[in-house]
């Protein structure tokens, strides 16, 4: 059995970097992940690591929190050489990571994930519940996480479930938090919010590894920056003698791509209509009374804080989730009591919020996860019968164009980086010539460039009178890529706001219902 790093260790130098990598690499069949990384995190910052989907930032995460070994090169953690040969050594070391797709059980609670593996015991070794309980609902008030601890984590948004993630690291007592695109579902109130809690934590000694692709946000919130492209480190810099353009230039080798739409490409043509539209759940509307329309030609976009109804309204269009009154018409069709395959096969086009939990079959080929959610649909298949042959040419196909860096379509969904993963839904959702898209939080966790790619696929999709319904926590997002800006609070739609006019800071605002957008 592997004992802690730390038992067999000189005692740790307070004076050193919390964290030295030096000459990293890792290799996989057929791929160079990493070559020759090295990165110092000095002890009590917030040390951000960027580059594109791909560079390599998560294979080097998951080495240092233990889930492989690196093949080239040391660790050091405060002045100690370590080896992990599983994250149960990473933690007994200090480290925790926060994944950008969370690691935790639908079916048990908040409190039950956060324990697991780390039960509290009390005199003869029976669970400490009660004390466990009393901890989170200190994390949560102290962090300000607004987890309850007896929830089922099968009932939570993505934003939650991130919050629960942050509270299991914090429960085990890290000292070196790693954090995968911590802000990628937060309003820019609550990622002020975040930026003050890490802020704290940095005062209180802990050290932070800030994973992100929001570039203003690294220079935000960040004391040094390393810049990783093709699996090796490029520079690392201070936030104040660089631009966000010259990050991107750093990562991509081009500037900072900019949400933004061109002329007017609306129609007269609806092509989605909902009109009363409430769906309850557990006894209370969590959609209530919706009217939306969408134009041929349109992208209209909806903002929200997370967990108030854009989830269910989009289930409901989707006829995943049943609905308490209303209806949905696709075009001049009425298809509210459609169930979910029939409204895809009629043109509907689905990107959803989360692509791992609904949106890929992690372990099964590219060209399998083309057909995903489009099976009785040409090319893949003919009449009764499966078409493998026409999916395969088909995912060659989307590879190409969607530009899906992929060693072939016979790998796993699971081999691929977040963005090239998100690139191929996107290629899926918009194959066939669908009249509408349902795009929720279409480019969250990907880089700038595979951004850049997707914000083109819309538009020109738009161009040719795709109808766009795109639910976004990225603010510059919604207001650079929508022609009709909606809000959602509370389940019902409280506001219209002009994207050419409303700032991030008061569409945010409008969110939280502190204040009416102008």
């Amino acid at each position: 059995m592997t004992a802690a790093p730390a038992a067999a260790t000189p005692a740790a130098d307070a004076t050193a970097p919390a964290v030295e990598l030096h000459g990293i690499g890792k290799r996989f069949p057929g791929v160079v992940a990493n070559h020759d990384i090295d990165i110092t995190v000095r002890r009590g910052t917030v040390h951000a690591i960027i580059g594109e989907n791909g560079a390599g930032k998560s294979t080097l995460m998951k080495t240092l929190y233990g889930m492989h070994r690196p093949d080239d090169g040391t660790i050091a953690i405060d002045g100690r050489q370590v080896s992990f040969s599983s994250p149960a050594d990473a933690i007994a070391a200090g480290i925790g990571m926060v994944h950008q797709h969370f690691m935790l059980a639908d079916n048990l609670t908040v409190l039950e994930n956060i324990v697991l593996g780390s039960e509290p015991t009390r005199g003869g070794g029976l669970l400490d519940l009660r004390t466990a309980r009393r901890r989170i609902r200190e994390i949560s008030d102290a962090y300000k996480l607004g987890i309850d601890p007896d929830t089922l984590v099968e009932h939570l948004g993505v934003g939650a479930r991130q919050r629960v993630e942050i509270a299991k690291v914090l429960f085990r007592g890290a000292k070196i938090l790693i954090l995968d695109e911590p802000t990628a579902v937060l309003v820019p109130q609550e990622v002020d919010e975040l930026f003050g809690n890490l802020r704290e934590l940095k005062a209180e000694g802990l050290t932070v590894l800030f994973i992100s692709h929001k570039l203003d946000e690294v220079l935000a919130v960040a004391d040094d920056i390393t810049v990783i492209r093709r699996g090796t480190t490029v520079v690392s810099v201070k936030p104040a003698d660089v631009t966000a353009r010259r990050l991107a230039e750093l990562m991509v080798g081009s500037e900072l791509p900019v949400p933004a739409l061109r002329e007017s490409t609306v129609t007269d043509q609806v092509a989605l209509e909902v009109r009363g539209l409430t769906v309850s759940a557990d006894g209370r509307p969590v959609v209530d009374d919706v009217d939306l329309v969408l134009h041929r030609g349109e992208i209209v976009g909806l903002a929200g804080v997370e967990g108030n109804g854009q989830a269910e309204l989009v289930e409901a269009i989707m006829g995943i989730r049943p609905i308490t009154s209303g209806s949905v018409r696709l075009g001049d069709t009425d298809v509210t009591k459609w169930h979910t395959r029939r409204r895809r096969e009629a043109g509907i086009g689905f990107i959803p919020e989360d692509r791992h939990r609904q949106g890929l079959l992690l372990e099964a080929p590219l060209w399998e996860n083309r057909m995903l959610g489009h099976q009785t649909e040409q090319p893949n298949s003919s009449g009764p019968l499966l078409t493998p042959a026409g999916a395969r040419r088909d995912t060659q196909r989307i590879v190409d164009e969607f530009d899906v860096r992929t060693p072939g379509i016979d790998v796993l969904a699971a081999s691929l980086s977040g963005g090239n993963q998100q690139k191929l839904i996107v290629g899926r959702e918009m194959s066939g010539s669908p009249s509408v898209l349902i795009a929720a939080h279409p480019t969250r966790g990907v880089d700038v460039g595979a951004q850049a790619a997707i914000w083109d696929h819309l538009r020109r999709a738009r161009a040719d009178g795709l109808a766009v319904l795109l639910i976004s926590a990225d603010l510059d997002e919604l207001i650079g890529m929508s022609d009709t800006l909606k809000v959602i609070l509370r389940g019902r739609l409280v506001a219209e706001v002009d994207p050419r006019a409303v700032t991030p800071e008061q569409l945010g605002a409008a969110m939280t219902g502190a204040e009416a957008p102008a």
